[in-house]
């Protein structure tokens, strides 16, 4: 990591101008104080990179720097400079949380040295940072898993989006995977390397989101004991993903948008401006159209966002893919939970292919796990299932047939069921308890009277129910 900017905190003159002459041969912008007090001072207004500070000052001493900076910049590297006759308290100051020494006198290659095993520890510290931040909520993500032409459409739409800069903005119900296409496409575009960052903007109230995208001084607001970085700082050079972006109040919606234009921000209680390079991915499940008309979602903010749309499709609409997630997510739980579970009843999977999952992927992955943990054996069975639920589905899709003639029900049942199926006439038998010469007699009288037929997915080779066994890890 390149350092640009130091604090030098040093009572003698000589030796102050020595240093900041030494760090300007280097290419790094110096602020002298001359006391500790003085450093406290420059502390509470500026931001540095690292802090070279003289141990033995009168009044505030480098300790009190140093506890100092650990209230208002916790994160901010500290060097203290000492005689050999300090050496001992230096030592303990370590334990104090400096991170290293520099002994008087020294050469300005001693202090080049120094600097680059600094810049190297900063570098891994803001990794580990990132990668805490990456992994947060990764135990529910998973490779996107489907072979459906609703998916694959979604895919191809993802790999020509992401190489570019360009704002997306993910629709669709709750639970189709939003998040874990944003992880794609962050994934596959030139940042792939720099922080993937979320804040759920549904989850917090107004002020804390605030603080949480931008960062605040210490002293902004009651509890602000210290500086902190907000997400668009950690976000830099990488991808910022603003989920739920739909629930934020007008007064944020208008920080944000000049981020999206501008580029550039102030932390909340601070004066100063910051320039970030972020990509932005948001998602949301609300109609904001209907938003902007109410008034409670900027026009000008949601075209901002709306550079580059994407529909999930809900999984009734890839019903086809049920089986392959069903497999992919027994794998993954019967592992976690260390059961013995490798396959799904054929009557199992009938059940779970007819299903509508109004709670998508997500309702699908905790129906699993639970039929996964509650199995006795190595297969789950209906009883697994929770059954009201289905059954509940299966009348939600019935509602709508109230006063329908019976074979116009017969008939989107039907269609229905083969468009959830892939247009596997097979399955559609199975699932409706008919035979295979009713279904195909039945689709050459619909195709007659003109309705638009399913036909089978070419192409792409689907395991049947019955031949669902899992022998390792699915994805």
């Amino acid at each position: 990591m390149k350092l640009e900017r130091a604090l030098v905190v040093e009572d003698d003159q000589l030796g102050r101008e020595f240093v900041t002459e030494a760090l300007d041969r280097m290419g790094i912008q110096a602020l002298a104080a001359r006391n500790g007090r003085e450093a406290i001072g420059l502390l509470e207004r500026e931001e540095v990179d690292f802090i070279l500070t003289d141990l033995r000052m009168p009044e505030v001493d480098g300790l009190g720097v140093l506890r100092a900076a650990r209230e208002l910049a916790p994160a901010t590297p500290i060097v203290l400079m000492t005689a050999h006759g300090t050496l001992d308290v230096a030592v303990a100051a370590l334990r104090e949380g400096a991170d290293d020494i520099l002994l008087k006198p020294f050469a300005p290659d001693q202090l080049a040295l120094l600097l680059e095993r600094l810049g190297g520890r900063i570098q891994l510290r803001n990794e580990n940072r990132q990668l805490r931040l990456q992994l947060e909520g990764d135990a529910g993500t998973r490779e996107i898993v489907g072979s459906s032409p609703a998916i694959g459409s979604v895919l191809d739409q993802v790999r020509r989006v992401a190489p570019s800069k360009a704002t997306v903005f993910i629709r669709g119900e709750s639970g189709t995977g939003k998040e874990l296409v944003a992880r794609a496409i962050h994934q596959l575009s030139p940042r792939r390397d720099a922080p993937f960052v979320r804040v759920n903007c549904a989850a917090l109230s107004e002020t804390l989101l605030e603080s949480e995208l931008f960062g605040h001084e210490r002293g902004a607001f009651t509890g602000a004991t210290q500086r902190r970085e907000g997400r668009f700082e950690l976000a830099h050079k990488g991808t910022l993903l603003l989920d739920e972006v739909s629930e934020v109040s007008p007064r944020i919606q208008a920080k944000l948008l000049r981020v999206l234009e501008e580029e550039e921000f102030e932390r909340v209680g601070g004066t100063r401006t910051l320039q970030v390079d972020v990509r932005v991915v948001a998602t949301s499940n609300r109609d904001l159209e209907a938003a902007m008309r109410d008034g409670s979602f900027r026009e000008d903010l949601f075209y901002r966002l709306h550079v580059v749309p994407l529909q999930l499709p809900p999984l009734r609409e890839r019903a086809q893919d049920v089986p392959e997630l069903a497999a992919a997510f027994l794998a993954r739980f019967a592992q976690e939970n260390g059961k013995a579970v490798r396959r799904i009843a054929p009557e199992a999977m009938s059940r779970l292919c007819a299903y509508r999952w109004p709670g998508n992927v997500r309702e699908l992955s905790n129906v699993i796990q639970r039929a996964v943990v509650l199995a006795p054996g190595d297969t789950i069975d209906l009883e697994q299932l929770p059954l009201p639920a289905i059954e509940q589905g299966r009348g939600e899709a019935l509602a709508g047939a109230v006063g329908m003639r019976a074979e116009d029900v017969e008939r989107e049942l039907i269609l229905r069921t083969l468009r959830s199926t892939g247009g596997n006439r097979t399955r559609t038998a199975s699932l409706l308890d008919l035979t295979a010469r009713t279904i195909n007699n039945k689709i050459r009288l619909y195709r007659t009277q003109g309705h638009s037929i399913p036909e089978p997915t070419r192409g792409i080779a689907r395991p049947k129910p019955c031949e669902l066994e899992v022998a390792g890890e699915t994805a």
